[in-house]
């Protein structure tokens, strides 16, 4: 469960996080890190496809800067996976909610 999150930082399970988070529900990526920066490519979520989740979140960044490239959105929903995007704080507030009947990953950029 996430417990907190602000501007450049996130709290899961008691454990704070200052770096970008890609959520899996057995463990904690903190060393995920994009091929570019503001955007969401396709291999930047690889390791997300082999866990075969029901559904993958990905947290744009508070104000959402973060952009899912078309191509990404269409590798994941080839793969039968549901992909929800919003900006960060809505998108917590989302897995909070649906993680708990789903098999979900969640991908968090935490700052812009």
């Amino acid at each position: 469960m996430i417990e907190s999150y602000t501007f450049g930082s996130i709290t899961v399970n008691g454990k704070k996080y200052s770096t970008d988070v890609i959520i899996y529900p057995d463990r904690i990526d903190s060393d995920w890190w994009r091929k570019e920066g503001h955007e969401l490519c396709p291999e930047d979520i690889q390791q997300v496809l082999k866990e075969k989740p029901e559904t993958l979140i990905v947290g744009t960044g508070e104000p959402g800067m973060m952009k899912v490239l078309p191509e990404t959105k269409r590798l994941v929903q080839g793969h039968h996976i549901e992909l929800i995007i919003f900006p960060t704080s809505e998108a917590i507030r989302i897995y909070n909610e649906i993680s708990k009947t789903r098999r979900t990953v969640a991908a968090f950029h935490l700052t812009c």
